[in-house]
């Protein structure tokens, strides 16, 4: 069965692995000297509850160290730890090389979970109001740390939006203000975008809206609309464009987002779906049980 995870270039996800270890260990490792290339095996806990996400990211970083990796949970599942901390995984090497993937790899776990466990909450949201839109994060990415986020969107059933520059021609007030116009904006957007790119056009009244439709664009944005100003001006617009998508952006947030879901809004876009999530706790522990047993000439736990 085709997994989520076969969007990652495995190239990609080496080149990221291969960084954030070289910038957390850059010189001299003296915990690894300490205690050296013993065998151990370690249990990662999940500590609070979410949904599990960063796993390939995860298992690339200990592959990097020689380590293997066991998931016991799997991708995408919501963990529930009310009852206490789950196991989610198990890591076997050498233990200098566990803790030098152990914060990197948590890092990462962190910060992917929490994009992902928000991610569901706000399309849990959307699919109790049967709105049938897409929500869509934005390029309000953490540098270096992109492809994680936007991959932890997929994981929480969010569309990504475009990825980067080179995804979509978006015509924002800044290029409509230096190019004076929507208008010759969208015309000469259009030269280069040919048959097989969007163009999106960035717009604050209903004016701009019938002028980017007008010049030929794909998408409009309503930006930063209260929502029922919104909802007005995207019912106008679908009139005179039936075939045009229309994105709801600017100030849209959990606590707010239900207000935002209407027949004539196709895109919601949060940047707080990449800036305002809370991190989900986790920790990496030796087994200890088992490093009792092997102590004692058993063989302990198995994988």
């Amino acid at each position: 069965m085709t997994t989520l995870s076969t969007i990652l270039s495995p190239l990609s996800l080496k080149t990221l692995a291969s960084q954030w270890l070289a910038e957390d260990t850059p010189s001299f490792d003296y915990g690894g000297y300490i205690v050296g290339d013993k065998d151990e095996e370690a249990i990662l806990w999940m500590k609070s509850t979410g949904v599990l996400a960063g796993c390939p990211f995860v298992s690339t970083v200990f592959d990097e160290l020689k380590c293997e990796i066991n998931w016991t949970v799997a991708e995408g599942d919501y963990v529930d730890t009310t009852s206490g901390r789950v196991k989610v995984a198990r890591v076997r090497g050498a233990a200098r090389r566990l803790l030098l993937g152990e914060r990197v790899a948590l890092n990462c776990l962190a910060r992917a979970s929490g994009v992902a466990t928000h991610a569901r909450r706000l399309r849990k949201l959307a699919e109790a109001a049967n709105w049938k839109g897409h929500l869509a994060g934005t390029r309000k990415t953490t540098p270096g740390f992109r492809l994680v986020e936007k991959y932890a969107l997929h994981v929480g059933a969010m569309a990504t939006h475009r990825y980067d520059l080179s995804s979509m021609i978006m015509l924002k007030d800044n290029h409509i203000w230096s190019v004076g116009g929507i208008t010759k904006a969208v015309q000469d957007a259009r030269k280069l975008a040919g048959f097989s790119m969007k163009i999106e056009v960035e717009c604050r009244s209903l004016d701009e809206a019938i002028e980017a439709g007008k010049a030929g664009a794909d998408i409009v944005m309503l930006d930063n609309f209260e929502p029922s100003n919104l909802h007005a001006t995207a019912k106008r617009v679908k009139e005179t464009f039936p075939s045009i998508i229309l994105e709801a952006s600017g100030g849209i947030q959990e606590g707010n987002i239900e207000k935002y879901f209407g027949p004539h809004v196709d895109v919601i876009s949060m940047g707080s779906a990449t800036q305002g999530y809370s991190t989900v706790d986790f920790s990496l522990k030796v087994d200890k049980e088992r490093e009792t047993s092997m102590q004692h000439g058993g063989e302990g736990s198995q994988i």
